[in-house]
């Protein structure tokens, strides 16, 4: 079982985008796959269609009032699982500080887990807090998408000095699974300047993928599909399967 936390300290980069069309991707391989909304925006539930209730999201499991197994719930995309998370779960960045060893709380709970995936992705919200803490404690590794604009490289410098704090006090099998550049635009020199610059800095971690600014993307979260459902020929769509091919290739993974 693999846990990726897809993360970066910059909101709008396109996170949850990638959680949902990486985690559909995933799943029509074959591939059992949890996503776990740690974001209070919830964003990655209602990208798949489901509806936030309160009372029954990731927020009691980290109480302590549900387990991870009795608030799965499956999407209408076989082999895709989730557990929600709604605003309530912004209080967790408070409650949890009170609790012994407050940032590993996400990984004991994980490690319970009596059914096996193939992965577990994170969404994680757009700020250091409890919750990123928790992720990225609990993860084998993380994905960190960057959008191609410059603001998005001062992000990724802010986040690495995070990785490097939480590798070496938390979770020393903390690694890298890629930089994903997102929101390219081929027509701008502004966004191939930031390839350039990323593929130059970080070499092999940057995955081959470029994943454009797509309107089908931006609409297929309001119908509550995944891009990938939404329109399986779109570019963006295209981009993310090969991520996931990607993914698979680097985590040696045969497709049966």
């Amino acid at each position: 079982m693999k846990i990726i936390s897809v993360a970066n300290q910059k909101g709008g980069v396109g996170k949850t985008t990638t959680v949902i069309n990486l985690a559909t991707a995933l799943a029509a391989i074959e591939q059992k796959i949890l996503v776990i909304d740690l974001d209070p925006q919830g964003n990655s539930t209602t990208g798949f269609g489901l509806q936030k209730i309160s009372g029954k999201t990731i927020y009691e499991v980290l109480c302590g009032k549900y387990s991870l197994e009795e608030l799965t719930t499956k999407t209408s995309i076989g082999n895709l699982s989730i557990v929600a998370a709604t605003n309530d779960l912004a209080a967790a960045e408070v409650e949890l500080i009170n609790e012994i060893n407050p940032q590993h709380i996400l990984n004991n709970i994980i490690q319970k887990i009596g059914v096996e995936y193939n992965f577990i992705i994170i969404d994680c919200p757009p700020s250091l807090g409890m919750l990123t803490i928790n992720a990225l404690s609990a993860s084998n590794s993380v994905i960190i998408p960057v959008q191609c604009e410059f603001f998005a490289l001062e992000g990724l410098t802010q986040f690495m000095k995070t990785f490097k704090l939480i590798k070496a006090n938390f979770n020393n099998k903390l690694e890298i699974e890629g930089i994903l550049m997102t929101m390219h635009d081929k027509r701008h020199n502004l966004s191939l300047d930031v390839v350039k610059k990323l593929r130059d800095h970080f070499g092999e971690k940057v995955y081959q993928t470029i994943v454009p600014r797509n309107v089908r993307i931006a609409e297929a979260p309001s119908y509550g599909k995944p891009a990938l459902i939404y329109d399986l020929n779109c570019s963006g769509s295209l981009a993310y399967i090969n991520l996931a091919k990607e993914v698979i290739e680097k985590n040696k993974i045969t497709i049966q």
